[in-house]
């Protein structure tokens, strides 16, 4: 049975996927730093229409100190990420700069050991390494 994390996951690859389509040719004939700024703009517009739609606004609750630095954290590296992805989609073909981008799967897995403490099964590592060797494979056209 799929769980509901699973679904929203599934979205999520989903999105980005039609995210990279759709940044590659918006950023065509644009800066890539002013294309990802219009990005974030209408990320951050669209998410205060959804808070203020659910009501999730009105009372969102405290917010500790710990999580407003590791948000912030989070924040800055979406930003760095978000600059470096819309930069290599200018210079680069959008079937190879994906692939390679989500070598953060394999980063996030490293991280996670690393950080978190967390323990992949072996078939996780298993993933994890196909995931590495498929974008290594389809970035170097073999």
């Amino acid at each position: 049975m799929t769980s509901s994390w699973q679904i929203w996951a599934l979205l999520s690859a989903v999105f980005a996927a039609l995210t990279a389509i759709f940044a590659k040719v918006g950023v065509e004939g644009i800066n890539s730093d002013l294309a990802t700024l219009v990005r974030t703009a209408i990320v951050m517009v669209s998410l205060s229409l959804i808070l203020v739609a659910t009501g999730q606004l009105s009372h969102p609750g405290p917010i500790s100190g710990k999580s407003w630095l590791f948000l912030l954290l989070s924040g800055l590296g979406t930003g760095a990420s978000w600059l470096c992805y819309f930069r290599a989609l200018k210079l680069g073909p959008a079937t190879l700069v994906a692939p390679i981008d989500k070598l953060s799967v394999v980063l996030v897995a490293l991280f996670g050991v690393v950080f978190l403490g967390e323990r992949p099964s072996l078939y996780g590592w298993i993933g994890i390494a196909l995931i590495a060797t498929g974008a290594v494979l389809i970035a170097v056209k073999a």
